[in-house]
């Protein structure tokens, strides 16, 4: 079964998509909003997305082109304007198809099932998302998707070593790197830490060792 990310703000045109996807057979889901579809793509890549232009967070255009520095599944534009400029623009950021509003939902379930059959498992192909994701603004990471509940240390220990995987860091260089600000703090906390970070990790994924600890040298996280 194909999944398919519509995005579109009006309530009433992605019921009519969502309703003519299903019937066809096919996993569809909503966002309204370019920001969350974004963030649920960068998780896991669809078979293929729709795309509203005049969304009311970020331009779809925009969510497109941001889009495409991380994936190449199959996109849809979907816009009210005619104007040959915006079919241009959306084609040349790396859109598949256009389509103006009013359309009829099932002529683009139609150009759905068009398009996954052109891809070939392309959309399968698409470079998988990073394990890790950091959100230096917010001050937290995600591991596979999930954002995790981690302690001022233990955030900065994972940004660090997030920062260039497969480098080690001696017990050291996590001293003064990650606790420069706490004076009385041992060597042994860094290994409490590493410990508790590792045990949030496996939480989410128990078959992946995210953290190598090298003996006499130090720690690093998995390329």
């Amino acid at each position: 079964m194909h999944t398919v990310v519509v995005v579109e703000d009006e309530a009433a045109i992605a019921d009519t998509i969502l309703y003519a996807l299903r019937t066809d057979g096919m996993r569809a889901e909503h966002y309204a909003l370019g920001g969350e579809a974004l963030q649920r793509l960068r998780t896991a890549p669809p078979d293929l997305v729709i795309l509203d232009v005049g969304l009311p967070d970020m331009n779809g255009f925009e969510v497109c082109r941001t889009l495409r520095t991380f994936s190449d599944v199959p996109v849809i534009i979907l816009t009210a304007r005619h104007e040959e400029i915006d079919r241009i623009v959306g084609l040349e950021i790396g859109a598949d198809d256009y389509v103006v509003k009013p359309f009829s939902p099932r002529e683009l379930a139609a150009r759905v099932r068009v398009i996954l059959r052109r891809a070939g498992g392309r959309a399968a192909a698409a470079v998988p998302p990073p394990r890790f994701t950091h959100d230096a603004d917010g001050a937290r990471i995600a591991f596979l998707g999930q954002w995790l509940a981690l302690t001022r240390y233990e955030y900065r220990l994972l940004a660090l070593l997030a920062q260039q995987p497969g480098r080690i860091y001696s017990r050291a260089q996590l001293m003064d790197l990650v606790w420069h600000d706490a004076a009385e703090t041992i060597d042994r906390t860094v290994d409490t830490h590493i410990k508790t970070v590792r045990a949030k990790l496996r939480a989410i994924d128990p078959g992946f060792d995210a953290i190598r600890t090298h003996r006499g040298m130090g720690y690093s996280l998995e390329p």
